[in-house]
């Protein structure tokens, strides 16, 4: 086992969550067409899709969000400045992360098989570590998963590998969003930290984050500032699916997994483009992530929150999220 920080440069512990309503649009949120459109599937395998609206959004987090979220002064300014960005109509998302039952077709099918080795998190009941622990992979990610949980221990090349599987499969233009498309399903027309609004407490109703159930399974630190304040009754991930969806139809955009991104990191929004389009310049060799895990503090699980990972790195709270393009 080689004991090390976690390469995602902004995890640095993980712990528990919460319970209440989601806050109704504010004005200047995004401006989004209306439209209620019905999920679809190009395979039976496939994700199922669904087609987001399209519209304008503010990409990026406002004035005050993170000190009010207790993010680290070091760890701040990586979602500034905001910036004005359009999704034009027609690309569609997947409702849910990729299951072990879609990525175990992909893996049957082409004989492409992930790494032997996964970050993973540690309570040494002292201190909260991530360790690069090998035989560790998505078929063993070290907790019982069934077929319908979303896929772990996939890193950006295994991740872009599946969308372009599915892309030859189907004869479709999928592959990995773009951190800006990501963030404006994630927000869908909302405006605060989260897509049910700025109460932590109401997080266990929306997403498997690491909450009091997580923090009385493993001993974990129970102060609100590592937790959030309910229950949702998974100490790992969840079931796709298991929770209530955002205004887009979409689930699971915040907690359970990260979701990797098309985007080369840069430090910072600047230069992030109005179309949305993936930045590919910057650091190739590691990738934006977005929407928090089971495992990480509640600042960490916010529609505008980026953190990194390298493109050959695994994790057991890393998994995938595809879009079909128009």
């Amino acid at each position: 086992m080689q004991a090390a920080k976690i390469i995602l440069g902004v995890l640095v512990a993980v712990l528990p969550g919460a319970t209440a309503q989601a806050q109704a649009p504010q004005r200047g949120q995004a401006q989004v067409q209306a439209s209620t459109p019905q999920p679809f599937r190009d395979c039976g395998d496939c994700p199922e899709m669904v087609t987001l609206p399209g519209g304008a959004f503010t990409m990026g987090v406002p004035p005050g969000e993170e000190e009010r979220e207790g993010v680290p002064e070091n760890l701040r300014g990586r979602s500034v400045p905001t910036v004005r960005v359009t999704i034009a109509p027609g690309l569609a998302m997947a409702t849910r992360t990729v299951t072990r039952r879609q990525f175990a077709v992909f893996v049957n099918e082409t004989g492409f098989e992930p790494g032997q080795s996964c970050w993973t998190f540690v309570n040494s009941g002292t201190t909260y570590e991530y360790v690069e622990r090998q035989g560790l992979n998505w078929r063993e990610p070290g907790f019982p998963q069934g077929d319908d949980h979303p896929v772990v221990c996939v890193n950006w090349e295994d991740a872009t590998a599946y969308a372009t599987w599915l892309a030859h499969r189907t004869g479709k233009p999928y592959r990995l969003p773009s951190e800006a498309e990501w963030e404006y399903a994630a927000r869908a027309g909302t405006t605060t930290a989260r897509f049910w609004g700025d109460v932590t407490a109401s997080a266990c109703q929306y997403a498997n984050v690491a909450d009091l159930t997580l923090a009385s399974a493993l001993n974990l630190d129970r102060r609100p500032q590592f937790t959030f304040r309910c229950n949702d009754r998974y100490v790992f991930t969840a079931p796709v699916g298991s929770f209530r969806p955002n205004g887009f139809g979409l689930y699971d955009m915040l907690g359970n997994v990260w979701q990797w991104t098309a985007d080369c990191l840069n430090p910072n929004l600047e230069g992030q483009r109005a179309d949305g389009v993936a930045r590919t310049t910057g650091d190739c060799l590691t990738r934006s992530m977005r929407g928090g895990s089971w495992s990480h503090l509640p600042w960490y699980v916010r529609a505008g929150n980026r953190v990194r990972g390298t493109t050959v790195d695994r994790f057991v709270f890393g998994g995938i999220r595809v879009v079909r393009d128009r």
